[in-house]
């Protein structure tokens, strides 16, 4: 599978990966983000920023870089990119189908992005993806699968998954909202011809929540690849925002909150990659300093009074405006 090249690679940074959520579209529900992008948001000013901080990634020793069709035109940029660099050929690159983005980029619009974890869907976003990403994808991924997603039982889409993993695509799931561990353990569960179907799985772990962790830990002994997203809980763990806690951790140790954040998620046995949403690449730099961040058991458990009750923790994300 593909992340065989990010488990040989020594890089620090390697293990942690980008990701496009906040760059290819002009809203996304993350904090502060007048600070992080101009005013004028329109395609070219995007384009132009998701590459810089593709450029930056890499020089860094990032190996991973994750979007999804619901991300604006992020594969889009993605895939110019990727085409202007043929020799980058140790990235390894993962996407999304099930979200259809919809708001025609607008920042105030009532919708962002419409779910459907349908056959058809699949069909219908895979051939779009195909025209932006040729073959340089090496992981498909249902957004957001929940307990109750048809994904979970539509045997035909799981012979289609399967049949997109017998070419040589990685297919996986991305998981979201508090019954996060009932939806990993459910797709877990999923098998085409007596084998696993799903070789990754994408999930929300940060220091406010944790309680996917034990269904991760059990996704990782079945051989399955963790990818940790928001791991600054969309903001509210790194800068201004960051706990008082993180703010003195970072500081002895010379570093951001945000790094502080990251290392903790980096610090999980079972952890495989960890995104950054970095939409700017001092924010970037800043969060790869994680890789070099130590937390011994003290600190660890002066983390652990931040968790929150993932019910809380789901409908606070809810409410969060998209900028």
């Amino acid at each position: 599978m593909p992340f065989a090249a990010l488990a040989a690679a020594t890089t620090p940074t390697a293990h942690i990966g980008l990701g496009l959520a906040a760059v290819g579209r002009p809203g996304y529900l993350t904090l502060h983000r007048d600070r992080d992008l101009p005013a004028d948001r329109d395609a070219d000013t995007l384009r132009t920023r998701t590459h810089e901080l593709l450029d930056a990634a890499y020089a860094q020793g990032v190996r991973y870089v994750d979007a999804a069709r619901s991300y604006g035109r992020a594969e889009e940029f993605l895939g110019e990119w990727l085409a202007a660099r043929p020799s980058f050929t140790d990235l390894v690159v993962g996407s999304k189908w099930g979200y259809t983005y919809t708001a025609d980029w607008r920042t105030d619009a009532e919708v962002h992005e419409v779910k459907e974890h349908s056959l058809a869907a699949f069909e219908r976003q895979r051939a779009e993806t195909r025209e932006l990403l040729g073959d340089r994808l090496d992981l498909y991924q249902v957004h957001s699968l929940t307990p109750d997603s048809p994904a979970l039982a539509d045997k035909e889409l799981h012979e289609r998954l399967a049949a997109l993993a017998a070419d040589g695509v990685a297919v996986g799931f991305s998981t979201s909202g508090p019954a996060q561990a009932d939806a990993i353990r459910s797709a877990l569960a999923v098998t085409v011809g007596g084998e696993p179907l799903f070789r990754t799985v994408q999930a929300t772990y940060n220091a406010l929540e944790t309680s996917a962790a034990p269904a991760l830990a059990e996704a990782h002994d079945a051989g399955l690849t963790v990818i940790v997203k928001e791991g600054l809980a969309n903001g509210r763990l790194a800068g201004d925002e960051a706990p008082a806690v993180f703010r003195e951790i970072a500081a002895r140790a010379g570093v951001g909150g945000d790094a502080v954040a990251l290392a903790l998620v980096l610090h999980q046995p079972w952890a495989g990659v960890v995104l950054s949403g970095a939409a700017t690449v001092t924010q970037l730099a800043g969060n790869l300093h994680a890789a070099v961040v130590g937390l011994d058991e003290e600190q660890r458990s002066g983390l652990d009074a931040l968790v929150e009750e993932p019910d809380a923790y789901w409908r606070h994300r809810a409410a969060l405006p998209w900028h």
